[in-house]
């Protein structure tokens, strides 16, 4: 159990769950090849049971710590951040997102939207999951939808979802990747039928980066 301080530094938003941190290529979406500096915090209850990072579920498995000496180890790499998880927005963002942005850096959130919007986003990506729908807000700032394929009625999904997000959106298809064989084939086609869509494959797994 946190000591009292802790807890209270952590429900402000000032200590987070850090899981790990990496600097690496971005793998996926619209940013697919750049180089990014990732911040992946604990704490998820969508549940997705192609998650291929279970082991972010439990934030108490990952340590409080302070977003003073996260910002000062990001702001050593590269000028895009990305804070993933877990669901990050289970959390305050407002002040680790302050801070990045005070250092001069730039903003990303990888998200399944399902809790309140908190942060300074200067790129909000957002991947809905069907068990917990994202919040009005994230629907209406995210700047980039990318929807997961697992099988054939998830293209209903994706629609309903296009849908739902502002008009701005980049809307883009991914193949879960145990499925990639199966389910590649069909978003090509169907990009090809509906070109508002784009194609976003896991790179960095083809790459064997993490």
């Amino acid at each position: 159990m946190l000591k009292k301080e802790t807890q209270i530094e952590v429900e402000k938003g000032e200590m987070l769950p850090l899981m790990e941190e990496f600097y690496t290529i971005q793998g996926e979406g619209y940013h697919t090849g750049t180089a990014a500096y990732f911040i992946r915090v604990g704490g998820c209850d969508v549940g997705c049971h192609w998650c291929d990072v279970k082991e972010s579920w439990n934030a108490d498995l990952h340590p409080p710590t302070d977003t003073d000496v996260i910002v000062a180890n990001a702001a050593q790499w590269g000028k895009t951040i990305v804070i993933t998880g877990g669901e990050p927005l289970m959390w305050n963002m407002d002040p680790i997102t302050l801070k990045l942005k005070a250092a001069g850096l730039k903003v990303h959130i990888e998200t399944s939207g399902a809790y309140p919007l908190s942060g300074y986003w200067d790129w909000i990506c957002l991947s809905p999951k069907k068990n917990k729908l994202p919040t009005q807000a994230v629907y209406d700032n995210a700047h980039e939808l990318k929807v997961i394929i697992h099988n054939k009625h998830d293209f209903i999904f994706a629609e309903e979802q296009a849908a739902k997000v502002n008009g701005n959106a980049i809307l883009f298809l991914q193949p879960e990747w145990s499925k990639k064989e199966q389910i590649t084939p069909l978003i090509v086609d169907y990009v090809m039928q509906n070109p508002k869509w784009r194609v976003s494959l896991q790179t960095h797994k083809y790459l064997n980066i993490p």
